[in-house]
């Protein structure tokens, strides 16, 4: 199995992070915020360093997932975590037995792990894993998927990112505390995130988790507040068509960043005024994740039915600048494509796939069956989630 002659996580890692934390009397439910990064950091530097003597070896990853009942929305959603290769390794390796802080038993990481442990075969002999074993699990642990009527992705992998995390939280004992005074925007949204690591820590969030700042302006006495989210997902709404027939992911970005005007009796209360007021609303990313999960939210509610739009959206693969959707002196900030999951059909009979890149370049996944497809292939009006990369550690002073 893949992982089975890599690096000995328990022998180096392992035994030399205890007796660090032993040394400095660092206690897993008591250690203070920068205590826990200490932990954690040392842990991932030994595991680049060991995995540096000795790689993990893992096969193709081109290897099917067997549909065992209306369950396309798992195989597309697993094949797409299965191509993000810091948290593949991660499960390959079973780095979270040893940096696990919650007495929670791991049964659904263990069983998805197992899963990607299959996908990554180096023997590549099964052609088709089946995860029954792993939903199940996840069944028990989110009843609202049972059944086998048909499910949304997104959903499904919000519930999976979330469980995944409560199971692996390095930090899952630490309460909740309030607002601090006034401070900067910078300062107030650097501590928002610092009370979030104290709490919820993991690869999960290491990956997935960034922060929105939501900001209302009140119109009678001008002032400014602020509030911010984390977010493993941007969830983005889909212009109407233009006169060209498709439009661009940019255009999506501008219509979710732009202002909103909300009257009084759906505005907040105004903090200086203390009385519901008019006011505008701006959404912005206050801090960027390694991996973004963009959502085209295709699907639209309203009182009688639930509807799609079938508009194309363009995307680029490469060098998506998320800069201007973020604070005024982030640069240029930028993510490549990685997998997408895309949705083909109805409301009632959908279908759910994966397109995803490899070294070898990009592979169609249809459950059990899989591909190879040129990347003027991926361009559809089916993309539904896209997943990016960041490929700039560091901003860039866009000119």
């Amino acid at each position: 199995m893949p992982g089975s002659s890599g690096v000995n996580v328990e022998g180096s890692c392992g035994a030399l992070c205890r007796t660090l934390v032993s040394q400095n009397g660092l206690q897993r439910e008591t250690a203070d915020i920068s205590q826990s990064v200490l932990y954690t950091s040392l842990m991932g530097l030994l595991l680049v360093a060991d995995n540096e003597k000795e790689p993990l070896t893992v096969g193709s990853g081109r290897v099917g997932l067997r549909n065992i009942g209306n369950t396309c929305f798992l195989n597309a959603v697993v094949q797409c975590l299965s191509h993000t290769r810091v948290l593949r390794n991660y499960c390959l390796l079973k780095s979270y037995k040893h940096e696990k802080f919650s007495k929670e038993e791991a049964k659904l990481m263990d069983t998805f792990s197992q899963v990607l442990s299959g996908l990554w075969d180096v023997r590549d002999e099964d052609n088709v894993v089946n995860p029954r074993q792993f939903y199940s699990i996840f069944k028990e642990a989110v009843p609202y998927f049972s059944g086998y009527s048909q499910q949304d992705a997104q959903e499904f992998l919000r519930f999976l990112l979330d469980k995944l995390h409560t199971e692996i939280n390095r930090r899952p004992y630490v309460k909740r505390t309030g607002k601090d005074p006034e401070q900067t925007i910078s300062e107030e949204a650097n501590a928002m995130w610092k009370k979030h690591l104290e709490r919820d820590d993991s690869i999960i969030v290491d990956l997935f988790s960034g922060q929105l700042r939501s900001s209302l302006h009140c119109s009678v006495c001008s002032h400014y507040s602020n509030t911010f989210d984390v977010f493993c997902d941007l969830s983005l709404p889909i212009p109407k068509k233009s006169s060209r027939g498709e439009v661009s992911l940019q255009e999506c970005l501008d219509l979710f960043s732009q202002e909103e005007k909300l009257d009084k009796e759906n505005s907040p209360m105004c903090e200086r005024c203390n009385r519901r007021t008019e006011c505008s609303k701006r959404l912005s990313i206050q801090r960027f994740p390694q991996v973004i999960v963009i959502h085209l939210n295709r699907f639209t509610t309203s009182r009688w039915s639930i509807s799609k739009s079938t508009v194309s959206v363009s995307f680029p693969l490469k060098n998506l600048d998320l800069g201007p959707y973020g604070p005024v002196d982030s640069g240029s900030v930028l993510y490549d494509l990685y997998a997408i999951c895309n949705h083909a059909g109805t409301v009632n009979m959908g279908h759910y796939t994966a397109c995803c890149l490899d070294e070898n370049g990009w592979c169609f996944y249809n459950d059990s069956s899989v591909t190879q497809l040129t990347e003027n292939q991926i361009q559809t009006n089916q993309a539904y989630v896209l997943f990016y990369q960041r490929s700039n550690s560091t901003p860039t002073v866009r000119k």
